[in-house]
């Protein structure tokens, strides 16, 4: 194998880190959550609570980088991937062994976190690494299977934004599930995006995203029902008090949420390239919604 295909950047590209965002974000919140509700915080956890969601996602990306290559569902002429085993950077299975050494690395975080708050943690950190690797791996794969909307809208918002908070404080509180569904839809609207502009590819693959089942029309009104349902659900949190008047401030992210919104609705599916990047650009709404959120409740907690 050359030198290539053994290099850092080739690494660093198969890793995804611009994605991490998806992980830290909610792990941030339920952390600044817990400092707005005043309980008692063991802020020397947050580090390990970060590592581990973001070693988690990192397992996703690489294992599923390998079994998308496997079943055909990355080819040259997609979209979707780092395309780092596309275009033959890396050795596929290289890829998949560090990926499951990612999920080993969480796991061994976890048994900290055991050791802390006892045997319940368990459960949180099993649907989580669960969920990564059968996100693709098995003899399914649920991605495939149109259920990968639905397990990324409950592992990436609220199963990581309850986990940090439990980690960090022993407790739960049915308020830290509202403010987790907001994250859960937007991240979830990553996914529909990528689904939305993959449609005409993934159907060639012979594979069952939740977006070639709805078909062009309806997958785009899923996208457009994911974001506008994060902001009616911070609206709704903020008439009923649950989150504080800052929270006004994620206002400022409607004018990316628009042109978005506008992008899927006008897509094309046989010209995927018009939305190449909606993944991409959901991403960033994501994670500006997410900081001003994790904003607002600090703001919240100190004014």
């Amino acid at each position: 194998m050359n030198t290539e295909a053994h290099s850092v950047k080739a690494w660093i590209q198969v890793f995804r880190p611009f994605s991490y965002t998806a992980s830290i974000i909610p792990t941030i919140l339920g952390a600044v959550i817990a400092v707005y509700q005043d309980l008692s915080v063991q802020r020397l956890l947050l580090p390990l609570v970060v590592i581990a969601s973001v070693l988690i996602q990192a397992g996703t990306n690489l294992v599923s980088e390998y079994y998308d290559l496997k079943r055909g569902v990355d080819r040259p002429e997609t979209y979707g991937s780092s395309r780092v085993l596309v275009e033959k950077l890396l050795n596929p299975r290289d890829v998949f062994f560090v990926g499951i050494c990612c999920f080993a690395a969480s796991i061994c975080i976890g048994f900290v976190f055991i050791a802390i708050h006892g045997w319940p943690i368990l459960l949180l950190g099993l649907i989580g690494i669960l969920g990564g690797v059968f996100y693709t791996a098995g003899p399914i794969g649920y991605k495939y299977v149109g259920l990968g909307d639905l397990f990324v809208f409950i592992l990436t918002g609220p199963l990581m934004v309850i986990g940090s908070f439990f980690v960090l404080t022993g407790t739960y509180n049915h308020s830290v599930l509202l403010i987790s569904l907001p994250i859960g839809f937007l991240v979830t609207a990553i996914l529909s995006g990528n689904n939305l502009r993959d449609i005409y590819h993934d159907t060639q693959a012979n594979i069952k995203t939740t977006a070639t089942i709805l078909g062009p029309r309806w997958a785009k009104w899923e996208y457009t029902g994911l974001v506008i349902c994060a902001y009616i659900v911070i609206a709704g949190m903020l008439i009923l008090k649950i989150l504080p008047f800052w929270s006004l401030l994620i206002v400022l992210t409607l004018p990316l949420a628009v042109k978005n919104i506008k992008a899927a609705l006008n897509s094309r599916i046989d010209k995927p390239e018009q939305i190449a990047t909606l993944d991409v650009q959901t991403a960033q709404l994501h994670m500006l919604f997410g900081l001003l959120l994790i904003l607002s409740v600090i703001l919240g907690g100190l004014l």
